[in-house]
């Protein structure tokens, strides 16, 4: 399916500088959704060895293997949950018998089940670093695809990303391991998986795949993964640190009509113009400059030079975006807030001479439930009619957009 049949906003462009990306094809109003996408390809976020671990602890709550729900813990004499284990191995749980029919005859195939047990019970990878244990689920995953959907497997070999030399050390262990698994089919010279393959498939991996997050709680300020999927439309989204766009993604609750569970929903986090560029953030937005630097780096390869960061490049690593927010609430009176609500329309041209010109950004869309900090977007419109309640992207929190008092909690999971 082409990005124009599924969405009429979007087009891919060549953004100079930041390769391709989505722009507004159209103006744009907040809350609309742009995009709905769905996975080719999701795996598990858990290492080899803990996936044995959790598998036999009769305590540990773990998701589902297809369509990663979290599932309950398991109980001791407990008949009445309706989870059910892949018939073929103790380590793979799944949330009815609906996911496990559909996982066997797509992600967890027989080969996956017997390559992922094998790698479990007597495996050099056990020995290494997580990263890599994980970067093998992920292979295994991708030949899995190739084999049930060369068509997706194209796409995913479309997506950008050139190997470097640190993807190309993970391959040259990785390779052989996962190789010597495939049955001849897979691994043959006229299907091309080679080292070569495997390296352009980790960098896909590395550049383009997104995280599926565990629930949401108050108490934990570490969000930790749960899975990965490749998106393919969602990854021309690029980056910046303070986006006109978030993810919503409703895994474990009920999706909107015509979504699956895994999908995921872009929507306006405010109004655009025509021509404008869509962008995501990549992580929350509250990091520092530094830490935001490091990560865009380290994970994705690049240095961000937005509006916002050229601004805190001058900070000290002591600043905090909340405290400068905090500061700028202080001594905006309420005329201000009603002119920069009334020209809020994402070109950033709300700056001024202040320490933090983009205050109003943090403020507005900023969630400030208890480690939290997701992102606030408006509930679509309804018709021309656009809605004034704000959703949290991360804890789901709904608040009345038209007031900046943050205690107005309309309704929390």
């Amino acid at each position: 399916m082409s990005l124009a049949a599924r969405s009429s906003l979007l087009k891919v462009e060549e953004i100079q500088g930041r390769g391709r990306g989505m722009v507004a094809s159209q103006p744009i109003k907040a809350g609309q959704i742009v995009l709905r996408d769905s996975p080719i390809l999701l795996y598990s976020a858990l290492p080899l060895i803990r996936q044995s671990l959790s598998s036999s602890s009769s305590s540990t709550s773990c998701f589902c293997d297809h369509c990663f729900r979290i599932l309950p813990p398991i109980l001791q004499g407990d008949t009445s949950s309706s989870t059910v284990f892949c018939p073929n191995c103790c380590h793979h749980r799944f949330c009815s018998s609906t996911c496990l029919s559909k996982a066997l005859n797509s992600s967890h195939s027989s080969w996956v089940c017997q390559a992922l047990s094998c790698l479990r019970a007597n495996s050099p990878l056990l020995e290494q670093p997580l990263e890599l244990q994980v970067q093998a689920n992920f292979l295994i995953a991708a030949y899995n695809l190739a084999n049930i959907s060369p068509s997706d497997f194209q796409i995913l070999l479309s997506l950008q990303g050139s190997p470097d030399d640190s993807i190309i050390a993970a391959a040259q262990f990785l390779h052989p391991v996962i190789s010597s698994l495939c049955p001849p089919s897979f691994v043959s010279p006229q299907n091309g998986f080679s080292l070569e393959l495997t390296s352009t498939l980790l960098v896909k991996d590395k550049l383009n795949a997104f995280g599926i997050m565990q629930p949401f709680s108050s108490d934990d300020d570490q969000r930790s993964v749960r899975a990965y999927g490749i998106y393919p439309y969602a990854s021309f989204f690029n980056h910046d640190c303070l986006p006109n766009a978030c993810r919503f993604d409703y895994v474990d609750a009920n999706p909107p009509d015509g979504c699956h569970n895994t999908d995921f929903i872009i929507r306006m986090i405010h109004d655009v113009p025509q021509g404008r560029e869509i962008c995501l953030s990549y992580f929350p937005v509250n990091e520092n400059y530094s830490s935001r630097q490091k990560r865009l780096i380290e994970d994705y390869g690049f240095t961000c030079n937005c509006d916002r960061c050229n601004v805190e490049s001058n900070w000290s690593d002591n600043d905090s975006v909340e405290d400068n927010a905090e500061d700028e609430e202080e001594v905006m009176d309420e005329d201000q807030y009603e002119t920069m609500a009334a020209s809020d329309t994402g070109n950033h041209a709300l700056e001024d001479n202040n320490d933090f010109p983009h205050s109003y950004f943090f403020l507005r869309y900023m969630c400030d439930r208890l480690n939290c900090w997701g992102t606030l977007a408006p509930l679509p419109p309804q018709g021309d009619t656009p809605s004034n309640v704000m959703e949290c992207n991360v804890c789901g929190k709904l608040k009345n957009g038209d007031t900046f008092d943050t205690d107005e909690v309309l309704m929390e999971d």
